[in-house]
């Protein structure tokens, strides 16, 4: 059954029992299935019992923090579109949340119409990502084989596979290979919106790739201040 054919399921991790129901009651009236959990241990239960489309964590909870369980989350499921709910507004906190993964980091006090068009954004991205077929899937990235439709980079005998955004962003790369991959078109195809926070988290995406390519000194990603990154790869 797709995501068109059920209501998607969220996981929301709120303590605060007013805030919690409200938005809960909202979210279904909207067509989602939510799971409300008061803390952050039985969130993770949940999560690891049910299949979620995204989850909304509070950051300031009981048992284990929003923090916390992100990383639990990311460690089942790398790629889960996630969003902090949360009072913290100090930078590092926000700076925090966006290194943990999460899509988007939402202020409390909060609309509740913006937060449902946040979500119906994200999850409409994904699913885009999920069914979009590449006429062009595989590259040759100097000693590096990549396939967009596996998702898979290998290199030496050895294979690792992508996450959706790793995947995705690669793959535009490698469409521009040796030229300029503009950091707005970046953002918005994948990110979808080029919202300074959504560039950080590009950024820590940039440089997991980064990492997965480093044995080949022939290539390196580039970045363009202000303008967005060149994979260039030396013959």
């Amino acid at each position: 059954m797709t995501m068109e054919e059920r209501k998607p399921k969220i996981l929301l991790a709120e303590d605060d029992t007013n805030l919690g129901m409200v938005l809960k009651n909202y979210l279904e009236l909207n067509d989602y299935d939510v799971e409300l959990c008061r803390d952050g241990i039985l969130a993770l239960a949940a999560f690891r019992r049910e299949k979620f489309d995204i989850c909304l964590l509070d950051i300031m909870m009981p048992n284990m923090d929003g923090f916390k369980l992100a990383e639990e989350i990311r460690d089942v499921d790398p790629d889960i579109p996630l969003f902090f709910l949360s009072a913290k507004t100090m930078k590092e906190d926000i700076i925090q949340g966006y290194k943990l993964g999460a899509d988007d980091y939402i202020s409390k006090p909060f609309d509740s119409e913006l937060l449902l068009l946040k979500i119906k954004a994200i999850l409409k991205r994904n699913q885009e990502l999920n069914n979009k077929e590449e006429e062009v899937h595989e590259f040759v990235i100097g000693s590096y084989t990549f396939n967009s439709r596996l998702r898979t980079l290998a290199h030496n005998g050895e294979t690792h596979t992508l996450s959706p955004k790793e995947n995705e962003l690669l793959h535009m790369l490698c469409e521009h290979k040796n030229d300029l991959l503009p950091r707005e078109l970046a953002l918005k195809k994948i990110w979808g919106s080029d919202t300074y926070f959504n560039g950080r988290s590009m950024d820590v995406y940039i440089a997991k790739l980064r990492k997965y390519l480093k044995d080949d000194p022939n290539i390196e990603i580039v970045n363009i201040h202000g303008n967005g990154f060149r994979l260039v790869v030396k013959d």
